[in-house]
């Protein structure tokens, strides 16, 4: 409860002192000397901070994109800070209390709803959204108002090391497949890699993942009206299951699993060959190919009555409300979606972009990882489940999941006990809210 009051109040003490910032609308005849002084403005030198998270790939593409948007602005300069996701959001929570946050923010949809709650988030109102999907451009608004531009588009699924799946002389899972399917595969796998290899991630400490699985099952979201709403005897059943799987070996046990960490070279459990499968969004395809190439296949999550899966904007670049540079971020934003030489630079970094004109120009010369990338999106699509971001306040909710999930993996709570503390926990984030 302390830990969920101390960032709740920190954050209602970070969005009351900022103030929006805006410039003034008056309109007066421009004398000569006034002309003189606007153009003298318009190439004051001007410093962009901006963050993102993501993979060396991501980090990579978007410092070739910023050098190129400097070379076309020389007056724009960048100070860049870009991570993994761990701690990304902690980090951005501490800069924000402290009033020196960065200029654009790449965003999550976890996210948005807090951040623009506490009005830290400025209206892109003035980007040139004509050719973005408009059901995407509805993704990044809160109260009718666009506070995080999508960059693109990406399913949730998983990915297979189908290099030692064929060494195994087992068929790598398919689009499609099921739970019993999952299962049986696990059985299978298990049964020729022996004692010291896993077949799947045991992911069950994430929210996303357990999120899938009640959709799969045809219990709904896990947040509906802006309520935790997961079913009880679902996830009971789900969570005795992965103690099942982890005790037979089958699933990563959780010295590992606490370590495992996505799309690192080192600790990421199917690159360094513990395990077999994981989940994945299709914006990584690039990632973990570049890897270890032409060792991946990509399949759905499991499905039973229902598909599990879902399409969720790739992620968004976000301006901070109290920037003093604020039109010269949105300016950056604007040319990071609409331009076709950002475009080509930046590639499926973050999915699929959300510009048709986009799409259409890079589609001609898609990398093999690329059109990989384009084909799991496609295939997720049709039967794709809506995707639900947490509510406003509940922002670090899926970190005190993972908390109390790791405790039934190391045998210091049972499913039920476990449940019981999700319920506490969950109680606590609404009494924060009111």
């Amino acid at each position: 409860m302390k830990k969920i009051m101390s960032t709740a109040a920190l954050a209602l003490v970070v969005g009351a002192s900022l103030t929006a910032c805006g410039g003034n609308t008056a309109q007066t005849e421009q004398k000569p000397a006034a002309q003189s002084s606007a153009a003298a403005t318009a190439n004051a030198p001007v410093k962009l901070r901006i963050a993102w998270w993501g993979s060396q790939e991501r980090h990579d593409a978007t410092q070739k994109a910023i050098a190129l948007y400097s070379q076309k602005n020389p007056n724009v300069t960048f100070e860049s800070e870009f991570s993994g996701w761990d701690g990304y959001f902690d980090k951005l929570g501490v800069q924000f209390s402290a009033k020196n946050a960065p200029d654009i923010i790449q965003m999550d949809a976890a996210y948005l709803n807090e951040y623009v709650g506490r009005n830290l988030l400025a209206d892109l109102n003035s980007v040139n959204v004509a050719d973005i999907d408009k059901s995407l451009i509805e993704s990044g608004k809160v109260g009718g108002k666009l506070y995080a531009m999508p960059l693109g588009s990406a399913a949730f699924g998983m990915t297979v090391d189908k290099s030692v799946v064929d060494k195994l002389g087992l068929k790598v899972p398919d689009f499609g497949w099921t739970w019993d399917d999952y299962y049986k595969f696990g059985q299978e796998a298990k049964a020729k890699l022996g004692k010291d290899k896993y077949v799947f991630v045991d992911q069950s400490g994430d929210l996303y993942d357990y999120t899938a699985y009640q959709l799969s099952m045809g219990k709904g979201q896990v947040f509906t009206d802006n309520k935790l709403t997961i079913d009880k005897d679902t996830w009971i059943g789900y969570m005795k299951k992965q103690d099942e799987l982890r005790k037979a070996g089958i699933v990563t046990p959780p010295n590992m699993t606490v370590t495992d960490k996505e799309l690192d070279p080192k600790l990421d459990s199917v690159v360094n060959g513990n395990a077999l499968a994981r989940h994945i969004f299709s914006a990584s395809v690039g990632a973990i190919n570049g890897l270890k190439p032409d060792s991946y296949s990509f399949t759905s999550l499991p499905k039973a009555v229902q598909t599990g899966g879902w399409l969720k904007p790739g992620m968004f670049w976000s301006v901070n409300a109290s920037s003093k540079q604020q039109e010269e971020a949105k300016k950056f934003v604007d040319w990071f979606i609409n331009d076709l030489e950002a475009a080509k630079v930046l590639g499926l970094s973050r999915g699929i972009p959300g510009n048709s004109k986009v799409v259409a120009a890079l589609s001609p010369n898609f990398s093999a990882s690329d059109k990989t990338s384009q084909e799991f999106i496609n295939k997720v699509a049709p039967d794709a489940q809506k995707f639900v971001a947490e509510p406003q306040g509940w922002g670090n909710f899926k970190k005190d999941y993972k908390t109390i999930v790791e405790k039934i993996m190391f045998s210091k709570s049972t499913p039920e006990q476990a449940y019981e503390e999700l319920m506490k926990k969950a109680k606590e984030y609404d009494s924060v809210k009111k």
